[in-house]
């Protein structure tokens, strides 16, 4: 065991000195590159909180719907209040690099397509990552169908085009895009211009009518947005899943029921039972604040507002939007970089898939060596294999034909899913949430009525398993 042990540390620091070895060449070849290494250590530091707090939506919901146990679940909450409250000082001091989303139903039917994905994964988008830095390979395989099926959905034309209605088609056209970008041939492009733009964006602290930047931050997004929403969530909880299990516990110790002095120590004690995936999300609040921070001195320092100047500046002209830019979001995003990946490898295989809103439009497709998003991604599955190393977590998990079937399926609607909301698990809700964001909350009730009904399926498909392997074994 020892030697496993020592085994595990040595490939730990190999991953951490890999990582600097880029860091430092990369900078001492230009120093714009230390722009790509900052993305590459806070994704780092996501993917070890990740890991150390279990932090996977689809194992909240799971575990909520399919047993009963709401740890996960309440811990994710705690997480968001957490890293919500050290986000408003970041956005009250002017350094935010996040832009709200517009909301509607759309947010709500595009969580329920994600949820139900997630269940059939068994991983969220972020748990995928942090789950293939632990070796697991039915993981990688949600990774690699989110990746393709997001790349293939935002150019998907064609016969999908009948599905579009009339007023999306003409609203995208009216919006005056430029030619190159081919908006009237595209269900996703006509569902962007056509509808999702028309949606109206509103954080609670407009809402509210709140102007001073530290009222707006902490009462409105933090109060407003999070902490109450998530204690009326959090009581919720409490009664359903927890409450009755605790007073059956005080009873067996020979505890009287004290009226609701009982009811907030059993709210307490649930709430102290998710201290770590609590702590994880504390350090990713710490974590994405800086990132902020660092972004936008970054942009100072190289007087850009988008890496995409900097790659022009360095003579990397291939790969950038039409407005001249990438995705560069300044703080914890998921899905979009791995979307680009497999973009930029169909383009070289000789796909034109750049006559669209999210690619050619928004987006851009630069070589993956140069996107720091991308850069990001890699080094949260290298921060999460890092702390399953030092704990003697990792080990290689191979998949079977059962859950590659699930993996590629669920991975193809969570690839759906976070398009239609613009944004996964992380990007569409914890980070919305965490900002005020009205839309984050919608893509929220989506994701969780989409985990409700893939546990359902979970549960049916599973008795039908055994009963046909019962059948089998009595013949």
């Amino acid at each position: 065991m020892e030697s496993v042990a020592k085994t595990n540390q040595f490939w730990a620091f190999v991953i951490i000195g890999l990582f600097t070895l880029l860091t430092v060449v990369s900078y001492s070849y230009n120093e714009y590159y230390i722009y790509l290494g900052a993305y590459l250590w806070f994704g780092f530091v996501y993917g070890m909180c990740l890991q150390y707090g279990r932090f996977c939506f689809s194992s909240a919901f799971r575990d909520l719907f399919a047993v009963g146990v709401p740890r996960m679940a309440v811990g994710i909450m705690i997480a968001m209040v957490l890293f919500g409250s050290v986000s408003a000082f970041v956005t009250a001091t002017g350094n935010s690099t996040y832009h709200a989303a517009p909301y509607g139903w759309h947010a709500v039917i595009a969580g329920l397509v994600f949820g139900v994905g997630m269940v059939l994964t068994g991983g969220c988008a972020s748990g995928s990552l942090y789950k293939a830095g632990e070796g697991n390979v039915t993981a990688m395989l949600v990774f690699v169908s989110i990746s393709t099926s997001l790349a293939i959905f935002v150019d998907v034309g064609g016969w999908l085009n009948a599905l579009v209605p009339n007023s999306w088609h003409e609203s995208a056209l009216a919006k005056g895009l430029p030619a190159e970008i081919k908006v009237g041939d595209g269900w996703l492009d006509q569902y962007l211009a056509g509808h999702v733009w028309n949606q109206p964006i509103l954080t609670y602290s407009e809402w509210l009518g709140l102007k001073d930047p530290w009222v707006a931050a902490y009462v409105g997004s933090v109060l407003v947005g999070i902490v109450l929403p998530a204690t009326v969530l959090l009581a919720l909880v409490y009664v359903v899943w927890y409450r009755k299990g605790y007073l059956r516990k005080r009873v067996e110790e020979g505890t009287q029921h004290q009226g609701f002095a009982t009811e907030l120590s059993g709210y307490w004690s649930m709430i102290a039972a998710s201290k770590r995936t609590a702590i994880a999300g504390l350090i990713l609040g710490i974590a994405a604040g800086l990132h902020m921070y660092v972004m936008k001195g970054m942009q100072l320092k190289f007087g850009v507002e988008n890496w995409g100047s900097i790659l022009k500046e360095l003579g990397f002209t291939s790969g950038l939007s039409y407005k001249g830019t990438v995705f560069d979001p300044g703080y914890w995003y998921v899905t979009t970089q791995e979307a680009q990946w497999f973009g930029w490898l169909f383009n070289k295989l000789g796909w034109d898939n750049t006559g669209n809103i999210f690619f050619g439009y928004e987006n851009g497709l630069p070589n993956p060596l140069l996107n720091p998003a991308g850069w990001m991604s890699i080094a949260l599955i290298g921060g999460a294999a890092v702390m399953a190393l030092l704990n003697n977590e990792f080990k290689w998990k191979n998949t079977t034909p059962e859950l590659a079937m699930w993996a590629i399926i669920g991975g193809t609607l969570m690839g759906i899913g976070s398009r239609l909301g613009l944004g996964c698990n992380v990007g569409a809700f914890f980070v919305r949430v965490s900002q005020g964001d009205v839309s984050g909350w919608l893509f929220g009730i989506g994701m969780v009525g989409g985990a409700y009904l893939g546990v359902k399926f979970f549960n049916w498909w599973t008795e039908r398993k055994m009963a046909r392997e019962m059948a089998a074994f009595e013949l």
